[in-house]
């Protein structure tokens, strides 16, 4: 793990507090093991002085017999048996605290009885000396040799008390050793110590610091979000409620009451409060889907009504979900939101799709009309136009014969403009099936529907190899046929149509013209002819109903040929796109939405 995301980690506080709490304790027991051994160490030169102590007083309680045994002898007072004879007792009394004190050491336990040993000789000598002297046999070799026997052994008294003395004093320098050499490592290994735990609390106490920082600000965007939550509950009219499964409790936000037409938290958040907003005929199912929501800790959507005091209705839509909260306790959040204005709109729509059905009836009825009732009278006035040239044609003045000329144009352009209407009306239907057809067989098909023109024109048509793709069958063929027959109309004068039909399939993002979102792909097929072309400032109006480029007399036609085609690309979710040039021709490219699924 980098150093950055340790640091930044809640592991880093975790560990440090845990190596300084360790630390200090150690310290502690640094401490408490220094203090104990500055306390042994002191006890131990208290145990060696008590020990020299002692053996100093067996020397002085043995001399003290000695000399008053020798004061005796010499003056013959009894009073110079007294530290003879309490010379036993004392000497017992510092063997039994010598023997206590260096209970430790098996050394001097062991030195301590050769002494005792060395005591009873020396004090039985005292006691040979003293009955030798009651006896007057002091003139005796044995007399002198008990004194000098005597000697001997205060000399082996004296020195075996010297060695022992020698003996404590080097435990007494190897203890000071130990210790000074103890004092002297460990105030800088503690101090070290103390070092790395204060570095340790600052790099915590930083650490601390910059996640309060982190905290305060993170609070205040909490804070920010909150009150931007607030505000978007009140503009979205959606209010949240949590239900604390576990607990057996629920929260409200504060917009949940103002949906309800209440001020902010000016009740209980109960479902038994909430169900007296709930609608009379909403009640029972709603409660039985609380019910169901409680046994399954869940709650798909619901839609209910509910009626505020001030008798207004209002449409609700619930919806809950459950989840597991940072203290591992079970909730069902959920939100509730007021949808009166979609149910309202949607009443709105359905009242206009009722509209829109009758008007459909009604553009039905029109297109009855127009194919049947219309057209029955007008063939009737082209046939009586018909009969009245054949057989009054002599008959009638110039002017007359005008007159039933224009009468019989104007007959033939209002046929026109009928069937053209009733073409642009087909093309509105959404009834119409797709299928899996050639294109080349719809090419075909709408160049036999245009084949007089095309050869009277004496028209040259090239064509690429079209795909097959799912289409509406009949009014490709019409867009073709339309596309086709706006080139022938189109022509120059004197000179042979050339149309050339080209085929590629491209990217949507390699044409900025077309939308991405709907295919990654498209049929793109072009027309491209040599006629008079037009203005490119008109590439769009060209695809409106009725507009014309050029008058009645130049061109015939009614406007609605280009606005079918475009028509039926959109029908086909597709693009159509126009370009020209005066006497140059005109470029059509149409792109088809390829569905790779």
């Amino acid at each position: 793990m980098p150093l950055k995301s340790l640091y930044n980690s809640n592991v880093f506080l975790k560990s440090v507090f845990a190596i300084c709490l360790f630390l200090i304790l150690f310290i502690t027991g640094v401490s408490y093991k220094q203090i104990q051994d500055l306390s042994f160490s002191s006890s131990q030169v208290v145990q060696t002085y008590k020990v020299n102590v002692e053996l100093e007083q067996i020397i002085s309680y043995l001399k003290d017999a000695e000399t008053g045994q020798r004061g005796f002898i010499i003056t013959n007072d009894s009073v110079y048996l007294e530290p003879y004879l309490a010379s036993r007792e004392k000497i017992n009394n510092s063997l039994a605290t010598l023997k206590e004190l260096t209970k430790q050491s098996d050394k001097q336990q062991e030195n301590l009885k050769n002494l005792n040993v060395s005591i009873e000789e020396r004090l039985e000598n005292f006691a040979a000396t003293y009955a030798s002297y009651v006896k007057r046999d002091m003139d005796t070799p044995e007399f002198k040799g008990l004194f000098l026997a005597g000697k001997t052994t205060m000399d082996s008294i004296r020195s075996q008390v010297s060695n022992m003395i020698v003996l404590e004093g080097q435990k007494l320098e190897n203890r000071r050793d130990t210790y000074k050499d103890d004092v002297r490592f460990t105030p800088i290994f503690l101090f070290v110590l103390v070092l790395l735990t204060l570095v340790l609390l600052v790099i915590s106490y930083a650490k601390i610091q910059s996640d309060v920082k982190k905290l305060k600000r993170a609070n205040a965007k909490l804070e920010v979000f909150k009150e931007s939550t607030n505000k978007s509950e009140i503009i979205a009219k959606h209010g949240n409620w949590i239900w604390h499964i576990e607990d057996d409790y629920f929260e409200y936000s504060d917009n949940m009451f103002r949906l309800l037409g209440e001020e902010p938290q000016s009740f209980e958040s109960t479902i038994e409060n909430f169900m007296q907003f709930v609608h009379p005929d909403d009640l029972e199912k709603l409660s039985a889907q609380v019910e169901q929501m409680m046994v399954d800790e869940d709650l798909p959507f619901i839609n209910y009504r509910i009626i505020r005091k001030s008798g207004e209705m209002r449409y609700f839509k619930a919806r809950g979900q459950k989840v597991s909260g940072t203290d591992f306790k079970k909730k069902l959040i959920g939100t509730t939101h007021d949808i009166t204005d979609e149910v309202e709109n949607l009443l709105k729509l359905e009242e206009r799709n009722f509209e829109l059905e009758r008007n459909n009836e009604e553009l039905s009825a029109f297109n009855h009309v127009a194919s049947h009732d219309l057209q029955e009278p007008l063939r009737k006035i082209q046939t009586f136009l018909s009969r009245l040239e054949d057989k009054e044609k002599n008959n009638l003045s110039d002017s007359g014969k005008q007159y039933v000329e224009r009468i019989v144009s104007a007959a033939t352009r209002m046929r026109l403009l009928i069937d053209d209407l009733l073409q642009f009306s087909r093309t509105n239907k959404s009834d119409q099936i797709f299928e899996a057809s050639n294109l080349n067989h719809l090419l075909e098909e709408a160049k036999l529907d245009i084949s007089e023109k095309i050869e009277a024109k004496k028209a040259i048509i090239n064509a690429e190899v079209l795909p097959e793709g799912c289409v509406i069958p009949f009014q490709i063929q019409q867009l073709f046929t339309n596309i086709l027959g706006n080139a022938l109309k189109y022509a120059k004068e004197d000179v042979a149509p050339i149309i050339d039909v080209s085929y590629a399939k491209i990217k949507a993002k390699d044409d900025t013209r077309l939308d991405s979102q709907k295919a990654d792909y498209y049929h793109r097929v072009v027309f491209k002819d040599n006629g008079i072309g037009f203005e490119q400032e008109y590439a769009e109006k060209i695809f409106e109903l009725f507009n014309r480029l050029h008058n009645r007399e130049s061109y015939s036609g009614t406007g609605i040929g280009l606005a079918i085609c475009k028509k039926i690309v959109e029908n086909h979710k597709g693009y159509i796109f126009a370009s020209g040039m005066p006497n140059e021709g005109a470029v059509f490219s149409i792109f088809f939405p390829i569905d790779e699924k």
